[in-house]
């Protein structure tokens, strides 16, 4: 997740700071007088930030993005008055800017359509695909030229890996993890028996170390470390507790992963939209903006276009785009005004726009493994060996997917509202991911709209956005806003 990552997360524009200086965490909280206190912890047992902190360290760089997600469940059980942490702490003395609530399209039923004029010279229609996400079809939202554009635009620019794994921080952090394994045990065990079982151990370790991580490569890893003597792939207690995590560490770096064992296997590239970019760009980002009806502060204060090269045998297993943020993190675009220290950072996405640049030959559907189902659970989404994340093997098994088609776009929303205009909980069934492409090259391109869960740093953001611009223009604008590779070449369609 976190989330996604929620945000999603090997993928950044080149203004993100290294992955080794972040966490993509999973959960998060409203600020200030603009939204209602959302307190970390619930009153039954007990909330550690602390232990948060040292154990998002570990989650980071071992267990991958998804045992936050853990975390945060575990320790929504603890005290509701506890430290409700710098986002809810007063900002001082002194009017704040405030801002008005989030546009959001309403579904009404799958199926349902709308006509929607997104350009002077001809209508578009608007699909409901499903509630839960609220995810949306839009056919024919580029030209087969545009289309064309990007992918040249992208070419020019040069493309580069999607996900490199992680290797260096690992000695510095085995030195500073003070976490029992009894504790980490505890937090695996989700049923309570006293025991692993592969399925609880997938589960929370999805992403593993950027390694997606199967039945077959977590046994592998217990036969090298010598985890499980017994070989039934399950592990008691005292098993888990007689395991050296640095030999895990060892493993993992020892293992050389194959692309198609990667959580994702693609190349990417960031173009930019802002003043100044090539007319076809200014107009495709204002068409965002009429569609999603967002105010164009926020639309274009978001980040570049991302545009992404899947070939023969590319994927991207299931995730999340964005992710609710802790006391402890803070969203990429909104980090530069707040007025706090905090260790983690992660990428606050309230919509997410995907265009299909090209038809592809065989396979790469977006696939939405849960979409409209009644209810979610996280241990739910690996049944009798299928893993419902792994876009490789059970795409087929999703609720939903949707064929690549040129020019058509499908746009979702990350979170839920909060019933006050704002940011609410991630949704959990905006999980996706791209299919296995079978025959040929998938091209997409990714708008994310970015909003911070804080309506008051968001606007405080904002703010200091249109100050910058006021006295000094693009040039003032922060480096991460500005993306200049291309911006003067002319290609004509």
């Amino acid at each position: 997740m976190a989330a996604a990552a929620v945000t999603g997360e090997a993928s950044r524009p080149q203004w993100a700071p290294p992955d080794h200086c972040k966490a993509q965490a999973a959960a998060g909280l409203g600020d200030g007088e603009d939204a209602p206190v959302r307190p970390l912890c619930k009153p039954r047992g007990i909330c550690s930030r602390a232990y948060f902190l040292v154990l998002m360290v570990f989650v980071h760089l071992y267990l991958g993005n998804v045992l936050a997600l853990l975390l945060f469940v575990h320790y929504s059980n603890g005290d509701e008055s506890s430290d409700p942490g710098p986002q809810h702490r007063a900002q001082g003395p002194g009017p704040e800017p405030t801002l008005g609530p989030l546009t959001r399209l309403e579904g009404i039923k799958v199926g349902h359509e709308r006509k929607v004029q997104l350009v002077t010279d001809r209508d578009h229609f608007i699909r409901t695909l499903s509630l839960k996400p609220l995810l949306f079809e839009i056919p024919g939202f580029l030209t087969d030229d545009e289309c064309r554009l990007i992918i040249h635009l992208a070419q020019m620019k040069g493309l580069q890996r999607s996900q490199i794994l992680p290797t260096e921080e690992y000695e510095e952090a085995m030195s500073t993890m003070q976490v029992s394994q009894l504790d980490l045990f505890q937090l695996l065990d989700q049923n309570r028996d006293g025991h692993l079982q592969l399925r609880e151990v997938l589960a929370q370790t999805r992403l593993g170390n950027g390694w997606w991580m199967t039945p077959e490569s977590i046994q592998e890893m217990y036969t090298a470390i010598k985890a499980d003597p017994d070989g039934d792939g399950v592990l008691s207690l005292q098993e888990f507790s007689n395991m050296d995590l640095r030999d895990f560490h060892k493993y993992m770096r020892s293992h050389k992963a194959e692309s198609s064992e990667l959580v994702r296997n693609s190349h990417h590239t960031w173009l930019y939209q802002g003043e100044g970019a090539h007319h076809v760009m200014r107009a495709i980002r204002q068409r965002v903006l009429r569609l999603t009806r967002l105010s164009p502060e926020i639309v274009e204060l978001s980040e570049p276009l991302q545009v992404v090269r899947y070939g023969e045998g590319g994927h991207y297993h299931a995730h999340v785009d964005s992710g609710p943020v802790y006391p402890e993190t803070i969203c990429s675009h909104t980090k530069l005004v707040a007025n706090e220290s905090v260790p983690f950072e992660t990428s606050c996405r309230y919509m997410t726009v995907l265009f299909y640049l090209n038809n592809v030959t065989g396979g790469g559907e977006t696939v939405f493994p849960v979409a409209d189902n009644r209810t979610y659970d996280e241990m739910s989404l690996i049944q009798d060996d299928v893993d419902l994340r792994d876009t490789r093997r059970h795409c087929d098994k999703g609720n939903l997917r949707v064929k690549p088609r040129q020019g058509t776009a499908v746009f979702w929303y990350n979170y839920l509202p909060d019933g006050q205009g704002w940011v609410g909980d991630v949704d959990d069934y905006s999980l996706h991911g791209g299919c296995l492409v079978t025959r040929g090259t998938k091209w997409i391109a990714n708008n994310w709209i970015n909003v911070d869960p804080s309506r008051a740093r968001q606007a405080l953001f904002q703010q200091e956005m249109a100050r910058l611009a006021r006295e000094g223009g693009a040039e003032s604008q922060p480096e991460w806003a500005l993306d200049r590779a291309y911006r003067d070449t002319r290609v004509e369609l």
